[in-house]
């Protein structure tokens, strides 16, 4: 009998693992810059207004297209990834991904086309949201699916770490360029290099995904003939509950990570007076702590439960909230950088074993939509217009408030951690 609790023989652990960490490197590297991007650069080409501040707010609405085109990848990709397996839907999604994203470094500006160029920009990052939508799940399946039993957190963090590597490869990038370029020559033609030059990732991932067989699981449910018609219509009627709560649950991960990075590189940079390169150097520096502690949570998770380590963290967030304006409104480098590489910190101990518990809501039948519909409909509710609630409530109340919307969402994801079902099912 097949002994499903080690890897494919096909496929090496090193095989399996690196697979999984190179398409969401790649995807959230792309994912990345877009968002400096919308900071930095687009206000200024695709929105031009009197106002900053409200162009600044057009730029980061193009930023929530992609989170609420997400959870429409994860359905179609997901009903795929579900029906006829994880190897060809990660290759197509990340083709998705990577297409959209070169798409964009040639777009035309404003000044060139008109309102023609906020359109066709809008387009291009929902095909980024599309994309995004299907690779996570598939990548978090491919190194779970594989793993032993006692050590599927560590598996699953693998994929995860890729959000903190594709970080710093984007904003190492748009600093190496702002570092080399003058303004001028940056806001010309400097901010499309990193965009363009994804597509060499993009064929780096594509070959090691065409290497990499079907995991276990998904081949033995096949096997059993477990496979379900329509896998979202299966997830609607007898998962329900797993769907809602594992949505709310993830909803704190992603309000803490991009109040960590875009809301506090718009903010830092508009009315705290920092220098666009200082707070790069800050923000990425902060990242490493992102990434140090995604392994360390997944250890910890694998000893001790993935629901109750999202629980510890969860609840850490929800205090760290109520130190949000202390840290900002210091005005001190010292004080802003412990800030940021603490809510990393913290980032890093929820994001870590996210992915595995999320998919262990699931059976492998419909495993892939419904991980993937959790993490992205997280993401609408978490991050898709984070940033733009941020500046409001500082711009209209204070930062404290930044601190209670990061608190009371913690709240809530507690409250669905406590009353979610504790069933795990079979791999």
């Amino acid at each position: 009998m097949k002994d499903n609790s080690m890897p494919n023989a096909k496929n090496s652990v090193k095989h399996v693992l690196f697979g999984s960490l190179i398409g969401t490197t790649i995807e959230f590297f792309d994912f990345y810059i877009y968002a400096n991007a919308a900071v930095l650069v687009f206000p200024q080409l695709f929105f031009p207004s009197s106002d900053n501040t409200l162009a600044t707010l057009q730029s980061l609405a193009t930023f929530s297209i992609a989170f609420l085109s997400r959870p429409l990848g994860s359905a179609f990709f997901g009903h795929y990834g579900d029906k006829i397996g994880r190897k060809f839907t990660l290759v197509a999604a990340l083709l998705t991904m990577g297409i959209s994203t070169v798409a964009i470094g040639f777009l035309p500006s404003y000044a060139s086309i008109g309102v023609a160029a906020p359109l066709l920009l809008m387009l291009c990052r929902f095909g980024q949201g599309v994309g995004l939508g299907g690779e996570w799940g598939g990548a978090v399946l491919l190194a779970i699916e594989n793993a032993p039993p006692n050590k599927r957190a560590w598996y699953g963090m693998f994929p995860q770490l890729g959000a903190p590597i594709g970080l710093l490869l984007s904003g190492g990038t748009f600093l190496l360029l702002t570092d080399t370029l003058s303004n001028d020559d940056f806001m010309n033609y400097g901010w499309r290099i990193p965009f363009i030059a994804s597509s060499l990732l993009v064929v780096v991932g594509f070959y090691i995904r065409t290497k990499i067989t079907e995991t276990p699981s998904f081949e033995n449910s096949k096997k059993e003939q477990e496979e379900v018609k329509i896998p979202f219509i299966t997830l609607i009627k007898l998962y329900k509950n797993q769907l809602i709560f594992g949505t709310l649950a993830a909803v704190t991960t992603f309000l803490v990570f991009y109040l960590m990075t875009v809301f506090t590189l718009s903010w830092a940079t508009s009315d705290l007076g920092f220098a666009k390169r200082d707070f790069l150097l800050i923000q990425l520096f902060s990242v490493l702590f992102f990434a140090a502690f995604i392994p360390i949570s997944a250890v910890v998770a694998d000893k001790i439960g993935r629901r109750k380590m999202l629980i510890i963290a969860t609840t850490a967030i929800a205090v760290f909230g109520f130190a949000f304006s202390y840290f900002l409104n210091s005005g001190s480098s010292v004080m802003i950088t412990v800030f940021l590489c603490t809510g990393m910190a913290l980032m890093g101990f929820t994001y870590g074993p996210l992915g595995t518990f999320l998919s262990e809501l699931f059976p492998t039948a419909v495993r892939y939509s419904g991980a993937s519909l959790t993490f992205n409909l997280a993401g609408i509710l978490g991050a898709a217009f984070a940033p733009m609630i941020a500046i409001w409530l500082a711009s209209t109340y204070s930062l404290t408030y930044v601190g209670f919307y990061l608190t009371i969402a913690a709240c809530i994801s507690l409250f669905a951690l406590l009353v979610i079902s504790k069933e795990e099912h079979k791999f």
